[in-house]
């Protein structure tokens, strides 16, 4: 029993020295967002103060960052959900069928550095007068959505019991019948975690967007670029930006935490 104990406390102990340093990242970015630019370069810093949401009224009012996050939700959103839609049939086949080569090679893909892609990105879509355009930006972010949801349900898929597949085969139903009415459901956890998972690294994506965006298809994370000059840092507005790039996720994450865990257990039991 103290055993037990012992262990519960080491446990716990663990866990809150894990947690502490993100969190206090989290929390200090909001501070700078709260602080005026003066407050921000105090030394020692200030942790006492009274907040002002002038900095975060500025991002809207000064720097257009509403049309930013509407960019950065168009493309996420398509990106996510055109992969999807080719990602999932793709997954399907590979689990069933066992293409283990082919999987690896989508693995490969996603590990591969974006930058490597950028520069035929760049030139193709030069050629094709796609810079800064929404067709350029999702067709790019494909890249950081379609591996990562086959890779994910690849798992799911080789969880859901042949048997039922057959059963539904069997009762007249077509292939593609049974997956969508047999296997797509029994994965939902799975399919909305990948989307989830996919639709965050997508919005957080910088590289991309830094080159083959423009005026007309910028998006969150570039935007925050506007704060910084040769001879000035605002802070105060990087740090207000900041956290409202991180909110939606964050508010998006929290109400599907149950289906995020419980996914992304049923996907490592699975595999």
């Amino acid at each position: 029993m103290k055993k037990n104990i012992i262990y519960k406390i080491l446990f716990y102990i663990g866990v809150i020295i894990l947690i502490i340093p993100p969190i206090f990242v989290f929390v200090w970015m909001i501070m700078i967002g709260l602080k005026s630019g003066v407050q921000n370069i105090e030394y020692p810093p200030l942790f006492i103060f009274k907040p002002t949401l002038d900095n975060f009224k500025a991002v809207f009012q000064q720097h257009n960052f509403l049309q930013y996050l509407i960019n950065s939700f168009i493309i996420a959103t398509s990106a996510t959900f055109i992969s999807l839609f080719l990602g999932l049939p793709a997954a399907y086949s590979i689990a069933r069928y066992k293409q283990r080569k082919l999987s690896v090679a989508i693995l490969v893909a996603r590990m591969t550095p974006f930058v490597s892609y950028l520069l035929p990105w760049y030139i193709l879509f030069r050629k094709l007068d796609l810079i800064d355009t929404f067709t350029a930006m999702i067709t790019t972010h494909l890249i950081i959505t379609l591996p990562m949801i086959i890779w994910l349900m690849i798992a799911f898929f080789e969880g859901v019991p042949r048997a039922l597949e057959e059963a539904a085969l069997i009762d007249g139903c077509t292939r593609s019948e049974t997956f969508l009415r047999i296997t797509i459901p029994l994965s939902m956890n799975g399919i909305i975690t990948s989307a989830i998972i996919s639709f965050i690294f997508s919005w957080n994506q910088f590289l991309f967007s830094l080159i083959l965006s423009g005026p007309k298809t910028r998006t969150v994370p570039v935007a925050v670029y506007n704060f910084m000059s040769y001879g000035k840092i605002d802070w105060a507005g990087i740090g207000a930006a900041a956290t409202i790039i991180v909110f939606p996720v964050l508010l998006f994450a929290f109400f599907a935490r149950n289906k995020i865990v419980e996914g992304l257990t049923r996907g490592a039991l699975k595999g």
